[in-house]
């Protein structure tokens, strides 16, 4: 299936009201209008945000010049929060990507109202994938950190449509061999991740009280 087919198809399953277009109107002029662009969400603006610097700086973001449309990209979805965009190095056909509309550089620096807003669209995107692609399958990715190879320091999710045996992951080419838990080490490492909760939790409280404290 053809790239501009594929899109099609998808965009059907997306807005399942209207027939997708048939191969033969897949024309120049179709294929150019489905590079589309979106504008940024006002109020706080992706193309300044960030933290001002480094992996952070939204400056040379590409994502944010997605959104702002100062760069083309293959969009299948988009609402107030989010852009979902055909990753264009794809992994497998299909291979998405789930962007918010303002910058954060990494997943833990993203309000969790924007990160549920990100998963709440994941079953109705996967799904069209899926049926677009003619796969039963995915892998929900989400690269957090230059050691776990995120590349664009702007939060997003990967959705990366699977085939039986497409052996897409090395471990499923090779044997990969993986340690049993150790009950020794295990406890001494959950006790320090409550802790972390437990100390994230009180903080959130102590700001949430300071703020409804002030007039």
């Amino acid at each position: 299936m053809s790239p501009p087919r594929r899109l099609a198809v998808l965009c059907s399953h997306l807005r399942p009201d209207g027939p997708a277009p048939s191969a033969g109107e897949q024309s120049e002029a179709a294929v150019a209008s489905a590079v589309s662009t979106s504008t940024c969400a006002s109020g706080g603006g992706a193309a300044t945000g960030g933290d001002g610097g480094g992996d952070g700086d939204s400056a040379g973001c590409v994502f944010c010049r997605i959104i702002s449309g100062e760069a083309p990209a293959y969009k299948v979805y988009e609402d107030d929060v989010c852009l979902c965009i055909l990753d264009s190095h794809p992994l497998a056909p299909g291979h998405s990507l789930i962007i918010p509309k303002h910058h954060f550089p990494s997943l833990e620096a993203t309000p969790p109202p924007v990160v549920a807003a990100m998963c709440s669209k994941v079953p109705f995107l996967s799904n069209a994938i899926m049926k677009a692609t003619e796969c039963d399958s995915f892998n929900l990715v989400v690269n957090n950190g230059a050691a776990a190879g995120q590349v664009i320091f702007h939060t997003h999710f990967h959705i990366i449509p699977r085939r039986s045996g497409d052996k897409l992951w090395p471990t499923e080419v090779t044997s990969f061999r993986r340690r049993s838990i150790e009950p020794n080490e295990t406890s001494g490492l959950v006790s320090c991740i409550k802790e972390q909760l437990c100390s994230t939790l009180e903080g959130c409280k102590t700001e949430a009280s300071s703020l409804l404290k002030k007039p």
